[in-house]
């Protein structure tokens, strides 16, 4: 057995009393959609915020306690609203500041916290900062609100992210008469935090949001704020003392809300964005996610082991997101470049499915519509260290579309029923903000909600039974994780153990069933109880567990200790 654990340091000056109750991100079941592709209420072919009130009561049954909504700001939608033109507009053809408030005010009634996004890192170059920047006489503070040279050779270490589109990270403008600092597309120009001016201008649109009832943020791109010579521009000191007082504004002003690092860095870094407890509340742990494929396309836990293995303890109060897939890519810059190849020969043997590092295809796909490994992902999903995020349509089983330029292809329109447009919109289909998935295996009238709703054997039905038992074992959600050694490396075994309760997690990796295998439990027991199939096990006087796991199957095992 390993004393490994990557998730909570219980010394961290910021820890709490494991009595006390949680924060609610740690105990939250995210659930993340665009609000274009959701559900379109006016009939013109694009979701909107009227349209996701309307849905709501679907997410409540589901059983999701937090909704991540992508971007819905002004923006000329070249990177799917990652390129803000207005931070405090909302796109037109989503609604109107009024139908977000009304869409907050029903997801808190119905118990469903909302997070939404703070683009800081970049703007679109359409920007009224940016358009007055270019014009702006050089050494002004308008004009510093963005990051210029009068030669594309600075900051050489840095790398391109977006390889696939841009060969530098200086763009030339001919109106400045000079290149600006872009870490993604050449039209979302770089925010220039050494001037005081942005930092000021980025609290105030943070306050804009929390007054309007939002629980958290999601900061985009939280790693490349900062600039400097001989340094790669990522992880600097000066970003994390920016962090620092973001935070100390967050807690002195807006209690019980949530800073949420979007950083895909290895662990010892993104560990980072937490501080002592005094940055981010939570963030995304990148490194896991490619080490899920990994592992059951080998049939072997080393690699989900290995990064747990190299995964820093956080703070007490903080939390790990885990996903599964989202948005973006299936992101493989945090692997080395034999195990890229790997993913690559395994999920991606079509070309076209790949962009820059990465892969762009939905879960179902990835796992070959295979419902035993798409079960496996989720109990994987929910049984790890740190807080799950589903993807909208996931719980389905939805398709993708590779006909689609660059990441399109996973952010189709939901599909809720077998009629037009599977049920997403009254709209004529060719007005549709994208087109509907009409592949054979994944055509919405074979994979959709009302379906599936309908089907007590349903992979929906499944996945709302998974996130429901989830939240009966609390130690799923906060408790301590501990590597549990087991002979066959098929299996991948761990203990989450709660001031409350202990959970003994087992998964078969691999395509085989595995008989008669030996778990030793770590705890002196009076009862361990499987809760998926409602039974106890046999424990023998060397704390012995027999187990046989059938292809892909996992269980969860409740470890109830002996009365004092």
């Amino acid at each position: 057995m390993s004393p490994g654990n990557p998730q909570h340091d219980s010394t961290s000056p910021s820890a709490s009393s494991p009595a006390q109750t949680p924060p609610w991100y740690q105990t939250a079941v995210f659930y993340q959609l665009h609000v274009r592709s959701f559900f379109d209420a006016n009939g013109d072919g694009t979701g909107d915020f009227a349209g996701l009130t309307q849905k709501l009561d679907y997410l409540q049954w589901l059983g999701v306690t937090a909704l991540w909504l992508q971007p819905f700001c002004v923006s000329p939608l070249r990177d799917d609203g990652y390129d803000i033109a207005d931070y405090r507009r909302i796109s037109p053809a989503y609604g109107s500041l009024d139908d977000f408030a009304a869409f907050v005010e029903a997801a808190h009634q119905r118990g469903l916290r909302v997070v939404t996004e703070l683009v800081i890192n970049h703007t679109s170059d359409q920007h009224p900062w940016f358009q007055t920047a270019r014009s702006s006489p050089r050494g002004s503070p308008e004009r510093d609100f963005y990051v210029w040279s009068d030669t594309p050779d600075r900051y050489p270490a840095a790398r391109i992210i977006f390889h696939d589109y841009e060969k530098s990270n200086w763009a030339w403008d001919p109106v400045a008469n000079a290149y600006f600092w872009h870490r993604f597309f050449a039209h979302q120009p770089d925010l220039n935090f050494d001037n005081p001016l942005v930092q000021d201008a980025v609290i105030d649109t943070l306050d804009y949001w929390l007054k309007l009832g939002v629980d958290g943020l999601r900061l985009d791109a939280i790693p490349y704020l900062y600039e400097r010579e001989g340094t790669i521009c990522e992880n600097l000191p000066e970003t994390h003392a920016f962090l620092k007082k973001l935070r100390k504004h967050v807690d002195d002003r807006f209690p019980d809300r949530m800073l949420l690092a979007e950083a895909n860095q290895w662990p010892t870094e993104s560990v980072q964005y937490f501080g002592a407890g005094d940055e981010c509340h939570a963030a995304f742990h990148f490194p896991v996610m490619p080490r899920l494929y990994m592992a059951v396309h080998n049939g072997d836990r080393r690699p989900i082991f290995d990064i747990l293995s190299q995964t820093p303890q956080i703070p007490r109060s903080c939390q790990w997101l885990m996903f599964l897939r989202n948005h973006d890519e299936l992101t493989l810059e945090m692997v080395t470049p034999e195990e890229r190849e790997l993913m690559y020969r395994a999920y991606a043997f079509d070309s076209a499915a790949r962009i820059n590092l990465g892969i762009r295809r939905r879960l179902a796909p990835l796992m070959g519509n295979y419902r035993p490994k798409l079960e496996l992902m989720h109990g994987l999903l929910c049984s790890l260290p740190g807080s799950p995020v589903l993807y909208y349509g996931d719980e389905i089983g939805m398709g993708d579309n590779l006909a689609l330029p660059d990441r399109h292809g996973v952010r189709t329109p939901m599909q809720w029923s077998a009629e037009a447009n599977g049920g997403f919109s009254t709209a004529p289909s060719e007005r549709l903000y994208s087109p509907m998935i009409v592949a054979e295996a994944y055509h919405y009238e074979r994979v959709n909600v009302a379906a599936q709703r309908d089907d007590p054997d349903s992979f929906l039905r499944w996945v709302k039974a998974l996130i429901a038992l989830r939240r009966e074992l609390p130690a799923l959600a906060v408790g301590e994780y501990e590597h549990v050694e087991v002979d066959n490396p098929k299996i991948f075994a761990f203990l989450r153990t709660s001031a409350e309760q202990t959970v003994l997690v087992a998964l078969n990796l691999s395509d085989e069933t595995l008989a008669n295998q030996k778990l030793v439990v770590p705890i002196s027991s009076a009862r361990c109880y499987d809760v998926w199939e409602e039974q106890e096990l046999a424990l023998n006087p060397e704390r012995l567990i027999t187990l046989t796991l059938q292809p892909y199957q996992f269980k969860w095992l409740l470890l109830e200790r002996p009365a004092a």
